[in-house]
């Protein structure tokens, strides 16, 4: 079965959030959460880059092991979702989370919190497929229909890859080796290794 992954080519992205709105609008994303979103590191200087951030599906997810009432799971494609009808809006995953993907929209006066969101890869959640349920909670399956993320789809470059993860490293890999950069690409070392040749 495929891994489903994501890979964001920092060469490529041009920081238009194209992503981000496609997010947003196909799912109906509450007010204060952003599933994606793009940062920008070193900004404004020689060697600036974007990169769309969301939920990476960790296969060693930080936010399923501090979870106290495990309402975090994953699917037969490797994707992390949660069931929000066990959430108790503790805040343990957003803590663990390195990519800050668990977030909490605020559903009243004072901050109350609601229960967490977060990016389901366009998978929806433990309800049956595509019921109106599931789009209330979770938003839209892609995933089900047959079709990658939104996210992936909208991005007008084609930075943000989505979908099998053997598939889209080698997309990947296929574009540094055209680049003819190897390791001197933003990210590359910490993927593949510090071979100054991809393919030695």
């Amino acid at each position: 079965m495929a891994r489903m992954k994501f890979i964001c080519d920092a060469e490529r992205c041009i920081e238009c959030n194209g992503c981000v709105t496609a997010c947003k609008n196909e799912h109906e994303v509450p007010w204060g959460v952003n599933r994606r979103r793009v940062v920008t590191i070193n900004d404004g200087v020689p060697g600036e880059r974007s990169i769309s951030v969301a939920c990476m599906h960790c296969s060693d997810a930080p936010c399923m092991a501090v979870c106290p009432v495990q309402c975090f799971y994953r699917t037969e494609e490797g994707v992390v979702l949660h069931d929000k009808d066990i959430c108790i809006g503790c805040g343990y995953c957003s803590y663990a989370c390195p990519f800050g993907a668990p977030q909490f929209p605020g559903q009243g006066t004072f901050g109350v919190r609601g229960k967490m969101d977060k990016c389901t890869f366009c998978a929806g959640g433990p309800e049956p497929n595509g019921s109106q349920a599931e789009f209330e909670k979770y938003g839209r399956n892609r995933l089900a229909e047959g079709k990658l993320p939104a996210c992936a789809e909208m991005c007008s470059t084609k930075a943000l890859l989505a979908g099998d993860g053997d598939v889209i490293a080698d997309i990947f890999r296929t574009r540094v080796l055209q680049r003819g950069k190897g390791a001197e690409v933003w990210g590359w070392g910490t993927a593949y290794g510090t071979q100054s040749k991809a393919g030695a």
